[in-house]
């Protein structure tokens, strides 16, 4: 393993990472695809590699499919709705496609159709590119694109036309529930709002989706209200997954994350994390 190898992976870390967050949702078992990643370029031979960053999105995006394919046996027993793994961000990344609400999406399509529009769409591959990446004709790869773009079409998120504008949607939600203004509230939410909540079996949560203006105004205006009351808890907001979040800490340590989705009008879906295995990270 020469230098030029070592800094050639190095250079490439961050886009693998970016992939197999993206894939997993997951920010440690991301960590755990870039290390085998890594382990598989050391060994690797040199002929016929092209391009370095191909080669080894195209390891990463492997590992990620294998390990999609254990994934799914644990979701199935998984307690309540499962959310990806909160991460912190900063101005270097794609707000929308690191997102709660594109990660979520991304459930709805099979681990292969998620490889193919993640490389093709948001990473920027060819299609031939993405073909050879996943060992497939380059048809195939095209009709998988085409379905994954079906699936999502309807369904896409919705974003704030800036940060701004999120993060003062975000703050008028916590003003109302905060003074127990259950019409500012619902006034804030849209007519099919949901609320998601994933303490995985470990925390207290609804084990199933809030839908409706009314219960999912009267879910947080409790919530809130009941957690701020708790001796030791503090709220801040902060930048998690590309946008403005509230973050709930105990005695320190954070205890809740919750994600909005927003088009700076209304409130769509919000997300909440408690699932202590997912905010050791924070």
């Amino acid at each position: 393993m020469t230098d030029v190898q070592v800094e050639d992976f190095e250079a490439h870390r961050p886009s693998l990472w970016a992939i197999a967050y993206r894939m997993l949702g997951s920010a440690s078992e991301a960590e755990d695809v870039v290390q085998e990643t890594w382990l598989r370029w050391q060994s690797a031979s040199r002929d016929g590699v092209r391009s370095g960053r191909a080669f080894l999105s195209a390891v990463a995006t492997r590992l990620c499919l294998d390990h999609l394919k254990s994934a799914r046996a644990r979701r199935e027993v998984y307690v309540g709705p499962w959310l990806p793994e909160p991460v912190r961000t900063d101005t270097q990344v794609d707000p929308e496609t690191i997102s709660f609400a594109f990660l979520v999406l991304l459930e709805s399509l099979t681990p292969m159709e998620r490889a193919v529009y993640l490389l093709n769409e948001v990473f920027g591959y060819s299609h031939a590119e993405v073909a050879q990446m996943l060992d497939k004709e380059e048809a195939a790869c095209r009709q998988l694109l085409h379905r994954a773009r079906g699936h999502l079409v309807s369904r896409r998120p919705r974003f704030a036309p800036s940060k701004e504008a999120h993060a003062r949607m975000v703050t008028s939600f916590l003003s109302a529930c905060s003074s127990g203004d259950l019409e500012g509230i619902k006034r804030l939410l849209s007519e099919d709002v949901t609320a998601w909540a994933d303490g995985g079996g470990k925390v207290s949560a609804a084990t199933r989706l809030v839908q409706g203006t009314e219960a999912v105004a009267r879910q947080y205006l409790g919530l809130l209200n009941k957690m701020m009351k708790v001796p030791g808890s503090a709220l801040e907001t902060s930048e998690v997954n590309g946008w403005p979040a509230l973050v709930v800490r105990l005695n320190g340590a954070v205890f809740d994350v919750i994600s909005f989705e927003t088009d700076g009008e209304h409130i769509h879906a919000i997300h909440a994390v408690l699932n202590p295995d997912k905010l050791a990270r924070l």
